[in-house]
């Protein structure tokens, strides 16, 4: 297939990076579609799942320990989403103009009614009441007094517009999540405390990377400037670094015939390409050992344990593995391989790395060992927590087979599953274990280089949705998952991990559940 594109639109690409070969991809792909992904089976305790015994915990937790005093940990925290989402409804009441003093029996018959009924009758649990109150008081205002007679409009003005606190436009990693007395904490202060815990070196120094949308970096910095001294001592000082998503991860927007979609204008619309586009942010950090979790799932200082312990072991079960990794690649690639170190070799992957090769293939001679072997072996290594379901929407862990016939551990979501076919939509369904995105990822091969992380995605695995703009319809691309097709060619390792160290905050009324109380 081929475009073509207009002078102007090359001149478009060539601003934000992206060249006419890519955007032709994306045309492509609209055309032809993306495959769902086929579904093996859910994995399962044994069987793709595996849970450490209590005989191991200080063996990880001291490996972990050791590699981060030796200063080869960093987390790295996507945190590029806007709180519009966590606001929505009450976003919705607040659009829609309310009249000064307006009280909730005027929102009786509408959607947003009950959200917002429970969102004043428990406005003084949330960790931002402190500061929306001195804010009203500033303005005349008692906020508990028109909370209590459902009076809502002058509040929500004062949380979520520019006049107040601005809730509504800023990210989600600078929302007071918990509180600490009359003191509340953002979740961008949350990591930064969990990270001190596991990712600090021995020379007190603690490596935390934020993913933030452009028009948010300014505010981000500024509030870490501002908060940073509270968390720092004599012991422990952060070495925080941003960065943003890339223009040329933008990916170009189709009509509904597979052209480009244009504005009034003329000039083609690209849209964001979604988390997946943060595989470069990850690969420009060349780090060594990184520590993955989103910004929304934190936990307030008395219920952190667990998570703490839990990163600790993940990253310590990835240090022994990847030591043994590393061993076996040297001597793949040095020695003259024997069968003995085959069958070792051969073995681990099979047992440890769940390497499985093409089940339609003979018998492998030492040849075809010491090939897969080599292949399989040399790429990224992560290690991935998973907790047992509980209903929240989202991916998990599956056995997926390939078109070679072979079958790998993947993190599926729901929209990658042809749910015409009852068949996978049932494997899917049997799924008893939920992604909450807690990762460990070695991004560095056994000689220290950092691996060229863009080589063990899986282009096949992105996402195309129909959305709108100025009520035209128009088809979107997404990059494959940051931890979906993103790393579908990393070596992977499932680990159970308690449900305690995922609390995630999707709305504001998820802050009041009890694993974000702060007493």
């Amino acid at each position: 297939m081929s475009y073509a594109f207009t002078k102007r639109d090359l001149v478009q690409l060539d601003q934000r990076g992206i060249s006419r070969d890519r955007a032709t991809s994306y045309l492509e792909t609209f055309a032809r579609g993306l495959p769902y992904s086929v579904l093996d089976r859910a994995c399962t305790v044994g069987d793709g799942i595996t849970v450490v015994h209590p005989t191991e915990l200080d063996r990880y937790v001291g490996l972990s320990e050791e590699a981060a005093r030796s200063g080869r940990l960093s987390k790295f925290v996507p945190a590029s989403g806007a709180a519009t989402r966590m606001f929505q409804s009450l976003l919705v009441v607040q659009a829609s103009a309310p009249k000064p003093g307006a009280g909730l029996e005027e929102l009786k018959d509408t959607p947003e009614y009950t959200s917002l009924k429970e969102f004043l009758a428990d406005i003084r649990r949330f960790a931002f009441f402190p500061e929306l109150r001195a804010r009203m008081k500033a303005e005349g205002l008692d906020v508990a007094t028109l909370a209590d007679g459902g009076i809502y409009p002058e509040i929500l003005s004062c949380l979520l517009t520019g006049q107040g606190l601005d809730y509504g436009g800023l990210p989600k990693a600078l929302i007071k999540f918990h509180r600490y007395g009359d003191c509340g904490r953002t979740a961008m202060e949350e990591h930064l405390v969990e990270a001190g815990a596991y990712v600090t070196d021995r020379t007190g120094k603690s490596r935390v990377h934020f993913t933030v949308a452009e028009e948010h970096l300014e505010v981000a910095a500024r509030h870490l400037a501002k908060v940073r001294a509270d968390y720092e001592d004599g012991d422990l000082r952060y070495d925080v670094t941003f960065s943003v998503q890339k223009p040329s991860t933008d990916t170009l927007a189709a009509d509904m015939t597979n052209d480009p979609f244009r504005e009034q204008d003329g000039a083609m619309f690209f849209r964001p390409g979604g988390h997946g586009a943060l595989l470069e942010n990850l690969d420009d950090l060349e780090g060594d050992i990184v520590l993955v979790k989103n910004i929304d799932n934190v936990q307030p200082d008395h219920l952190k344990r667990p998570t703490i312990l839990y990163k600790k072991i993940l990253s310590g079960l990835l240090v022994e593995l990847q030591s043994q990794l590393f061993d076996y690649v040297r001597r793949l690639e040095n020695e003259r391989p024997n069968e003995v170190l085959l069958d070792d070799a051969m073995h681990f992957a099979l047992t440890r790395l769940s390497l499985i090769p093409d089940a339609s293939d003979p018998a492998m001679n030492a040849a075809e060992k010491a090939c897969f072997l080599r292949q399989q072996m040399n790429r990224p290594l992560r290690v991935c927590g998973m907790v047992r379901s509980s209903g929240e929407p989202g991916g998990g862990p599956f056995w997926v087979r390939a078109a070679d016939g072979s079958v790998s551990l993947q993190i599926v979501e729901a929209s990658e599953v042809d749910g015409r076919q009852t068949s996978q939509e049932e494997i899917f369904r049997s799924a008893t274990y939920f992604n909450p995105v807690d990762l460990v990822c070695g991004v560095r091969d056994a000689t220290g280089k950092p691996f060229d992380l863009s080589k063990y995605s899986d282009p096949e695995r992105g996402f195309i949705s129909i959305k709108s703009r100025r009520g035209q319809p128009l088809q979107a691309l997404e990059h494959p998952g940051l931890w979906n097709g993103g790393m579908a060619h990393w070596n992977t390792v499932f680990v159970e991990v308690p449900e305690a160290t995922f609390s995630p905050v999707k709305t504001v009324l998820d802050l009041l559940r009890g694993e974000h109380s702060s007493e």
